[in-house]
């Protein structure tokens, strides 16, 4: 069953070991993600299915990370002291991949034993004062839109089917173009497309979510499309409540904190 529902920016800037000064400048977000902890701790998750889009991706396929254990790793940011570790939920990932063969969904297994930052923020953040969680970390391809959306809908009749209690988290962020200085430099189709974004989560509008203008996404250069497409395909149909926390751009890039209330 699902219990919990939320996306949340995956900058490393919001784990203090990394942000450091730059912690102030982010409040908004990170008390954001503090009521978002508060919480799914309170739904009390079994799994935590944690879509990004910096784990590996096939064209074709879609990917599901599976190892005998997992852990996060932050080195690549100076952080060589934050680490946890995570096991996989195998028996979900086993009915994934049974209801990928008899629908044709195109899934592929990768074996990855360190998580990429897109997933390891999220839980960092949201999952270390939850000891048994199991997590299945998935990563997106460069198949249709359409067809992330039914992607999403495979997932949530696997979670539906399940007894266990089920979190989802799409990790991602919104535009890198809000400033000249911003990763992706400025563009005007920046406020365009993170206000689309905003206004789907708040409607939950998977319509919203796919009039976004192909040439407004290129030009936005965000991360966070494709996860939403799953995440919303999961959702449909569910009796839900969206609610924005937070959003903010203090350095050129959208962040957007929302939960949907089960």
């Amino acid at each position: 069953m699902l219990v919990y529902a939320g996306l949340v920016p995956h900058s490393p800037l919001l784990l203090p070991t990394i942000g450091k000064e730059n912690h102030e400048k982010l409040a908004k977000t990170v008390e954001a993600v503090s009521k978002l902890s508060e919480r799914l701790y309170m739904t009390r998750p079994d799994t935590m299915v944690v879509i990004s889009s910096h784990a590996t991706q096939h064209k074709t396929a879609f990917s599901i990370n599976l190892n005998d254990s997992f852990k996060t790793d932050f080195t690549e940011f100076g952080d060589l002291s934050t680490s946890s570790t995570f096991q996989p939920d195998k028996d979900l990932v086993s009915e994934i991949r049974r209801l990928g063969r008899e629908t044709d969904m195109p899934i592929t297994l990768d074996s990855n034993p360190t998580l990429d930052f897109g997933t390891s923020v999220p839980l960092e953040m949201l999952a270390t004062n939850l000891p048994n969680l199991q997590i299945i970390p998935i990563s997106y391809s460069a198949l249709s839109t359409k067809e992330h959306v039914a992607f999403g809908g495979l997932l949530k009749e696997i979670i539906l089917a399940t007894n266990k209690r089920v979190a989802v988290i799409a990790s991602g962020d919104l535009s890198h173009c809000h400033l000249s200085d911003a990763p992706g430099g400025f563009h005007p189709d920046s406020k365009t497309f993170d206000d689309e974004i905003a206004r789907a989560v708040r409607e939950l509008s998977q319509s919203t979510l796919l009039s976004i203008k192909e040439d407004v996404r290129l030009s936005a250069k965000a991360c966070v499309y494709e996860q939403l497409l799953i995440l919303f395909g999961i959702l449909e149909h569910h009796q839900l409540r969206p609610e924005i926390l937070s959003y903010e751009a203090p350095f050129g890039v959208g962040y957007l904190a929302a939960q949907f209330h089960v």
